[in-house]
């Protein structure tokens, strides 16, 4: 069979992905004494997690990733979620020029309230584990993958969830800053579980319950119900490495600061 692979190209995503790269290589290089006067050098380590997200979020939906999992096979489609979610989003969360950031959102407190709700633990894993279930609920799922729009915006709001779902635990930000270290690991550990009910859901589903899948030609050696156990399998292992990964971190972290 002939799968149709290629990269996207397309005006307003290149635009998207070389214009943020632009502006922050921009911003903290040779405009850095003008808007952050308080950065004394280059904020090499920030920039290097800020860029290297910016080209995993071009690999998730840039990528031949996203033909197969448009047409072909849920766990590929799975698998650009996660990439969004538990890599590019906190890559880009570490790397934002904070020198610029903070400032900034101090002289403006009606948006820095409104922020500081959006980021709460509670109100940002709501968010994301919402967002994230409601759009996988079979109708809107198989009318996104019909829908080029539909498709851009469900990626969208996952994405913009998973940046708030990370922030309390990545953010390096001084006016919106992360969670404590005990907080931390109880906010991890809800975040293993709160996607339980839809792994669940795929994970022992008597039969694939994605029709564009089930109607889908066979490209592996997957079957249709492989293929959703498959991506289940690929949703929960980056769940859980993110949040133990995170909740250890915390721990040790805790430790060192009360030896």
């Amino acid at each position: 069979m002939n799968i149709p692979l290629h990269w996207h190209t397309e005006p307003l995503l290149l635009a998207l992905v070389v214009g943020v790269s632009w502006a922050h290589a921009m911003i903290c290089g040779p405009y850095r004494q003008r808007y952050m006067p308080s950065a004394i050098k280059y904020p090499m380590a920030a920039a290097i997690k800020f860029h290297l997200g910016v080209l995993v979020g071009y690999l998730a939906v840039g990528s031949p990733l996203d033909q197969i999992g448009e047409g072909f096979l849920f766990s590929a489609h799975m698998t650009q979620h996660m990439l969004l979610i538990y890599i590019s989003a906190p890559l880009l969360v570490a790397g934002l020029p904070v020198e610029l950031m903070d400032p900034w959102l101090e002289v403006r407190p009606r948006l820095l309230k409104v922020l500081r709700f959006l980021v709460h633990p509670l109100a940002a894993g709501l968010a994301f584990n919402l967002a994230f279930s409601v759009w996988h609920f079979p109708e809107l799922y198989d009318l996104a993958l019909r829908d080029r729009t539909i498709h851009i915006i469900e990626h969208w709001f996952i994405f913009l969830s998973g940046i708030l779902m990370v922030w309390p635990l990545v953010s390096p930000s001084r006016v919106l800053p992360r969670i404590g270290f005990g907080a931390a690991m109880i906010y991890a550990f809800v975040l293993m579980i709160a996607d339980l009910p839809l792994w669940a859901a795929l994970i022992f589903a008597e039969h694939p319950i994605y029709e564009t899948y089930m109607l889908a030609p066979r490209i592996c050696w997957l079957s249709a119900s492989q293929d959703m156990i498959m991506g289940a399998v690929v949703m929960k292992a980056f769940n859980e490495i993110f949040a133990l990964t995170n909740m250890g971190w915390a721990f040790f972290a805790w430790y060192r600061k009360d030896r």
